[in-house]
């Protein structure tokens, strides 16, 4: 799960899909991260914490990260925020790797390349967030089920 600074939207869809991992009794490893170093180390937006606490996903002992180059190797699905995320991502993704990097609402919305909307600079965007990775991450996890990837 990648977005800009990996401390609003990705934590929050690293804990939702951790969730969906014991609902669905799956064994996955989940992880999260930026495109960008900026907040390295820091524990996710307090309110994007809060906002998933409020559904039952921790995600207060999370800490930022950037992508690794070895990420593409370690992970069979990436999944991006945004376009700018999407681009960023492909720039670093090895040739070999490129299929595995998705824009996480065409899981909701097929084809359409919604990007999630960073609501670091909102203070009610953080419910929209959720609803929108929730509704992604249930779709991930059963396919992932289904052995659909």
């Amino acid at each position: 799960m990648v977005c800009l600074g990996n401390i609003c939207r990705s934590p929050v869809a690293e804990g939702l899909m951790k969730t969906k991992a014991k609902k669905y009794d799956l064994d996955i490893l989940v992880a999260s991260a930026g495109t960008s170093d900026w907040h390295e180390g820091e524990h996710p937006d307090q309110r994007s914490s809060a906002n998933a606490l409020q559904h039952g996903v921790d995600i207060r002992n999370q800490r930022s990260r950037p992508i690794k180059k070895d990420d593409f190797d370690k992970f069979d699905l990436i999944f991006t925020m945004d376009h700018s995320n999407y681009s960023n991502v492909m720039d670093l993704c090895p040739e070999k790797h490129i299929e595995k990097v998705k824009m996480i609402l065409n899981e909701s919305y097929p084809e359409e390349n919604k990007a999630v909307p960073d609501p670091y600079y909102t203070t009610d965007g953080f419910e929209e967030v959720f609803q929108l990775l929730d509704k992604a991450c249930e779709k991930i996890a059963l396919k992932i089920k289904n052995n659909e990837y």
